[in-house]
């Protein structure tokens, strides 16, 4: 059995994590969740899985808790301090990395430092703390969550990494593709929201409209694979089949097809180096459509560009970047600012902050705090 802790329960990955869980109950033992503010969530999980622990990051929340709320058992407890905890318990096997944003990096540290499987869906903490997290993964012991990356790291597996020509990183093109940027200055949130073919959280959702979410994934690339960042080329793949391809020095290509479900990624994470019986339905290929490609907009979409620039300054830029896309993505779904908004907020903190060597996740911190202020200014103009 895989004993599993899982931050970010009550998320998209999250709960597509659980359907894996139960699909394959004989293979893998849930022992810990954390979820934000969830509580009603986390309750049911921990009497549905006979959980061992459960975080609830929001710490306020403790006194909202009946006493018998819980199983008896199961101990509970309050505080993004207790992430770390959850990733160290001598019972755990492999941490599953849902949380989403910058908050996730420290309970990734401390996964990887005490030796844990490290299933990753927390792709802003590879962008922002990569110089520190890949030096303490072993071999096959950090496995990406993200489609693309998962797809990456198959068609790796087996091949010499000098062998790597280029990495095509496949994306939908979101629901603004090809769109002017005179009409982009007009959508609104819920126009971004309504993703083409994948059903994900609100904050990569808006990340996927402004194609930021596909920078952000350049750079882990980057780190991921230990590529540069012009060995990674974005291909728009409207379908969403291929989820990601590599190119090698002879000319052949391996690229990566299935159902736009993260419960294939998910599950492969967990399997790995196996393979288990499907959690979704297979396709049939005989029915699909041809499957089509098209270059970037990189001139409509100009938080990619920002993100490639970002990723080859290196050191602290990727932590400005991130931190000021938080920022305005929480801005532009809120109302207080228009989605090209969210570029020039991006384009601004990174020009009016020097990128440093990375020290330390006390440093990263620091910065990251710097830079949601500085972009939180941007919101008052």
């Amino acid at each position: 059995m895989l004993n599993i802790a899982l931050l970010g329960a009550s998320g998209s990955i999250g709960t597509q994590t659980l359907d894996v869980c139960r699909k394959h109950a004989d293979k893998v033992k849930l022992v810990a969740i954390a979820v934000k503010s969830s509580l009603a969530f986390a309750i049911a999980c921990a009497h549905e899985f006979d959980l061992a622990y459960v975080v609830i990051a929001e710490s306020e929340l403790e006194k909202s808790v009946a006493a018998d709320a819980f199983p008896e058992h199961t101990r509970v407890l309050f505080g993004t301090e207790h992430l770390s905890e959850l990733c160290e318990l001598d019972e755990v096997d492999c941490v599953v990395n849902a949380l989403v944003g910058a908050v996730g990096i420290s309970a990734g540290h401390a996964a990887l430092a005490c030796g844990k499987r490290l299933a990753y869906a927390n792709k802003e903490s590879i962008v922002i703390g990569g110089e520190l997290l890949m030096p303490l993964a072993a071999p096959g012991q950090l496995i990406p969550v993200d489609s693309e990356h998962s797809a990456i790291f198959q068609c790796l597996t087996g091949e010499p990494h000098e062998a790597i020509y280029k990495i095509w990183l496949t994306c939908s093109g979101g629901p603004f593709f090809g769109m002017s940027r005179a009409e982009l200055a007009h959508v609104t949130a819920a126009d971004a929201l309504a993703h083409p073919t994948w059903l994900m959280g609100d904050k990569i959702t808006i990340d996927s409209a402004t194609l930021m979410n596909k920078g952000l994934e350049i750079i882990e690339a980057h780190h991921l694979f230990d590529v540069p960042i012009d060995t990674i080329e974005v291909l728009v793949h409207r379908q969403s089949k291929i989820h990601s391809m590599v190119e090698f020095s002879d000319g052949s290509v391996k690229a990566n097809l299935c159902a736009a479900d993260m419960r294939m990624p998910i599950q492969y994470a967990l399997s790995y180096p196996g393979r288990w019986e499907a959690a979704c339905e297979h396709l049939d290929w005989h029915a699909e459509a041809p499957l089509e490609f098209a270059r970037v907009d990189t001139g409509a979409f100009g938080c990619l560009a920002l993100a490639q620039d970002a990723g080859r300054a290196g050191g602290t830029a990727p932590c400005i970047l991130n931190a000021a896309n938080e920022v305005a993505n929480e801005a532009f779904r809120a109302g207080r600012c228009s989605f090209l908004d969210v570029e020039r907020i991006v384009a601004h903190t990174l020009e009016h902050m020097d990128a440093l060597p990375v020290e330390s996740l006390e440093q990263l911190a620091s910065v990251d705090a710097k830079a949601r202020s500085l972009a939180a200014r941007q919101l008052e103009r």
